[in-house]
């Protein structure tokens, strides 16, 4: 057998920091080669981890059994389809789009092309939160849920390396810490089958939902909150008690270790990991009912969702997971 090879596309702080690391370092891949929208940048990185740059993505693909993508949602979005295509896993971070048809497209992409994909929410990755999770899901019987989720990436005195993020700056919270938040609620307590959105200071946002359990949980998002107030929190009450999701006890490079071993053994045993693609769109499709309920042009307080898998004139999908 043969070391499995992967390339990254992308060369910003989020690469740098964990990306790069993680998979220049696992020893069960080799580390192909990365491409990114700076060709110099590119260099620089690829001299750092002894791999090497390419000056498109379609030929770091044509190298590649799997790659990395570490780029804005609507980059990475139309990229990895094209990765896809070429017949590569997918590694990818969230959200994977910030439009639901974009998301579609790169689902049903993936799915003819019969390709693994996984998704890096990092609590699901951690490994004690990934434990908690499940554990709590296997528990069941909950009641309500809240997550705070809060980070000062655009405060006053914030030193964040993503405080120039464009696409941060655009779309907020909702979309850079929602997805996390997500990934902790839906395994737990079900499907989301209807969601409400109010605004707060700044970028936060105020979610609700109704979930498949008959659970209702809630989740304060945001990147402007002041540096003493930031955090996550999440909290459960059922008929189990309360509990708490645990404090990470290490950085988000152990939990991307761990997806890359998620990517490997999905795409030896064909078996789909539950953070694949269809998990990635329907986050998706509930951030973006999230959005248009925050929109003045829509005078209801709650945007129904249609049942995971089930397209727009009502028929189910192929999904993941049906």
């Amino acid at each position: 057998m043969t070391t499995p090879r992967i390339g990254l596309l992308g060369t910003g702080p989020w690469a740098r920091r964990v990306h790069a690391p993680a998979l220049a370092a696992h020893p069960g891949v080799e580390f192909a080669g990365i491409w990114g929208r700076r060709a110099e940048a590119a260099a620089a990185l690829a001299q750092v981890h002894r791999t090497r740059p390419y000056e498109s993505p379609d030929e770091l693909f044509r190298a590649c059994d799997a790659v990395a993508i570490a780029l804005p949602p609507s980059v990475q979005a139309a990229l990895a389809l094209r990765a896809a295509e070429a017949g590569c896993h997918l590694l990818l971070d969230k959200p994977v789009a910030t439009s639901v048809p974009e998301a579609r497209a790169l689902a049903a992409a993936a799915d003819r092309a019969g390709i693994a994909s996984v998704v890096f929410f990092t609590a699901r990755f951690g490994e004690q939160e990934g434990e908690w999770i499940a554990a709590q899901a296997a528990v069941g019987g909950w009641f309500t849920a809240h997550a705070d989720w809060l980070g000062s990436v655009f405060a006053e005195d914030s030193s964040s390396p993503y405080a120039h993020s464009p696409w941060r700056r655009e779309k907020g919270g909702l979309w850079d810490v929602g997805p996390h938040a997500l990934s902790v609620l839906l395994p737990v307590l079900g499907d989301a089958e209807a969601v409400t959105a109010t605004r707060g200071p700044a970028d936060a946002v105020l979610l609700t939902m109704r979930h498949s359990s008959g659970a209702a949980s809630s989740a304060t998002l945001g990147l402007t909150a002041p540096a003493a107030a930031s955090g996550v929190e999440v909290t459960l009450r059922g008929t189990a008690g309360i509990t708490s999701l645990p404090r990470r006890q290490d950085g988000p490079e152990a939990a991307y270790r761990h997806a890359i071993d998620a990517l490997l053994a999905a795409a030896g045993t064909g078996l789909p990991n539950a953070c694949d693609l269809h998990f990635g769109l329907r986050v998706t499709e509930i951030l973006a009912a999230a959005e248009e309920a925050l929109s003045p042009a829509v005078p209801r307080e709650s945007s129904p969702l249609m049942p995971q898998g089930a397209s727009p004139h009502g028929e189910i999908g192929r999904g993941g997971h049906q």
